[in-house]
């Protein structure tokens, strides 16, 4: 398979905070946050798969400040690494008022995706990614202790054979 920039499979969507996505504070409520990042996510794991995919898991999502009531919310997923049937995603989302004013990042999420073939209903290959900038390389390079992280806390594997992650606070 020929591998694909990161530039490929970018994904960006914006949404218009109406009154039935937020709380009584007027704040916009997490779980609607959270189901535009994984749509999101899901079709920039999509494009960079040419699949359709699952969601996997949810690593992380960090809600860094609140987002109000007539904010817009723009939403940017990344591939940061492809592996053999799965793929990481990140999404970044950045706040601002209707007049783009204001404009500030609120949250970010990580996400792992399965493509799925069509016929077998199983995982499938996925093309390689190829990172070019630094920030991407930066990503892509510590996509693997992520991905640990995440196989220890689904016990998959044992902590005392997390090689990446020992390494890591080993360095630091």
């Amino acid at each position: 398979m020929k591998e694909k920039l990161v530039s490929a499979s970018q994904t960006t969507s914006s949404e218009l905070i109406m009154p039935n996505d937020t709380n009584p504070l007027g704040n916009l409520m997490g779980g609607n946050l959270m189901r535009w990042i994984d749509i999101v996510g899901g079709i920039c794991a999509g494009k960079h798969s040419e699949a359709h995919v699952v969601t996997a898991s949810v690593d992380h999502v960090s809600f860094n400040s609140p987002i109000y009531l007539g904010d817009v919310i723009t939403l940017t997923a990344s591939v940061t690494r492809a592996f053999n049937t799965s793929l990481e995603v990140y999404v970044e989302v950045h706040s601002s008022s209707i007049k783009g004013s204001e404009k500030r990042k609120t949250n970010h999420a990580y996400l792992t995706f399965v493509a799925i073939d069509d016929i077998t209903k199983k995982p499938k290959s996925i093309p390689p990614l190829r990172a070019v900038s630094t920030q991407e390389l930066e990503m892509y390079n510590s996509a693997p202790r992520r991905r640990e992280l995440r196989l220890i806390l689904s016990g998959r594997i044992k902590a005392q054979n997390a090689e990446l992650i020992k390494d890591y606070f080993k360095n630091m």
